[in-house]
């Protein structure tokens, strides 16, 4: 349920399930029904699933106001107008490698020595100004690309850039690879994307969020990149890293010197925190991966706890706070700034933080920036 091909399925409206034998079972021509939330698959035509809920998004709650921003996650730009109705106050997180996988489609790197740099950075601009200006004036938060290196090999000449690493969701991905003299002017040519769509296309509500944050030295060094490309941190223009790592946690503090805001990415940080690959099925089915998990929020206490004392905001970007109530209140309770959830959940979210405000008594705020 964490897969990107899952992600995306569901911003999509369409079901995914990896069965393993589908190919196999199913013939050509046959009737089934998916039921993407359960991952069943059922023989002929069902009015509606056992485990089926009626969807949210046409749920009118525009009018219930919360402490608690909700902003909602996007990977597919084209979807924004779709989307444009629903209640939400910003794009928590806008995916720029579900862009280039769907719009692009070629390895930055191929483009950069094709002599396509242009190409590359304009397209990226544009997909990230139509999403900020369909929304404007409410903020897009672009999270930087996350590609692991397997997934980086499938695109159109990948596989000259991008070593086999026997572990890509804990090898070269994040910022280690935008400070690595092996990626650093394909990272460029991000910035240089996000500063057009800033200033040449004048959508001053783009915000920028690091990925896959690790140590605070690779940090100062993505910080210089960043500046060099003419991207500074001011009153329009915010920086979020990605709260994923446990050293993020244990070091927020110092963390928080050198960023406006965190977002918790909690699949990884669970995947982190309690050693599960969240892309194993057989581990999830046996209960292992669970953000509930005591370890893990105790994390988003240390890490709230942390941010607001110096000041800064923390939002968290998992699917837990609209799939688990308990969850959310958890949340609420400890007085976190925001939580990004996919299109479906917005409403849905939107009255369950309104209902567990008036329940739940934050934890006291310091003062911090937006």
């Amino acid at each position: 349920m964490t897969s990107h091909a899952a992600i995306v399925s569901r911003e999509l409206g369409v079901p995914c399930v990896g069965t393993g034998v589908a190919t196999k079972v199913l013939k050509q021509g046959a009737t089934v029904t998916v039921d993407g939330s359960s991952g069943l698959v059922y023989a002929g035509t069902l009015p509606k699933t056992p485990a089926a809920a009626a969807p949210d998004d046409t749920d009118d709650v525009s009018h219930l106001s919360t402490r608690t921003k909700v902003y909602m996650n996007l990977g597919v730009p084209e979807k924004i107008s779709d989307y444009a109705r629903l209640p939400f106050d910003g794009i928590g997180l806008m995916r720029l490698e579900f862009v280039i996988a769907s719009y692009i489609r070629e390895h930055p790197l191929f483009m950069l020595e094709t002599g396509r740099e242009k190409e590359f950075v304009s397209k990226l601009a544009e997909a990230i100004s139509s999403v900020s200006q369909a929304i404007s004036p409410r903020p897009v938060v672009v999270r930087f690309s996350d590609f692991k290196t397997n997934e980086y090999r499938e695109l159109k000449g990948g596989e000259r850039y991008e070593e086999v690493e026997p572990n890509p969701l804990l090898g070269w991905r994040g910022v280690s690879r935008y400070i690595s003299p092996q990626f650093e002017n394909a990272f460029r040519m991000e910035l240089k994307a996000m500063k057009m769509a800033r200033e040449d296309l004048k959508q001053k509500n783009v915000w920028a969020m690091l990925p896959f944050v690790r140590t605070t030295w690779e940090v100062k060094k993505c910080l210089n990149i960043i500046e060099e490309e003419g991207l500074m941190r001011d009153d329009t223009f915010k920086l979020w890293f990605m709260a994923e790592v446990p050293s993020t946690i244990f070091l927020a503090r110092d963390f928080a010197e050198y960023c406006d805001g965190f977002s918790i990415g909690s699949n990884d940080l669970t995947q982190l925190i309690l050693g599960i690959d969240r892309d194993s099925s057989r581990l999830g089915s046996l209960g292992y991966f669970d953000e509930r998990n005591d370890a893990v929020k105790l994390a988003i206490k240390m890490l709230v706890e942390a941010a607001h004392e110096k000041g800064k905001t923390v939002s968290i970007c998992g699917q837990a706070p609209s799939v688990y109530p308990d969850f959310a209140e958890y949340l609420i309770g400890l007085g976190i700034d925001s939580v990004s959830v996919n299109p479906d959940m917005v409403a849905k979210t939107r009255r369950l933080v309104h209902e567990l405000e008036a329940k739940v008594a934050p934890t006291p705020r310091a003062t911090r920036s937006p």
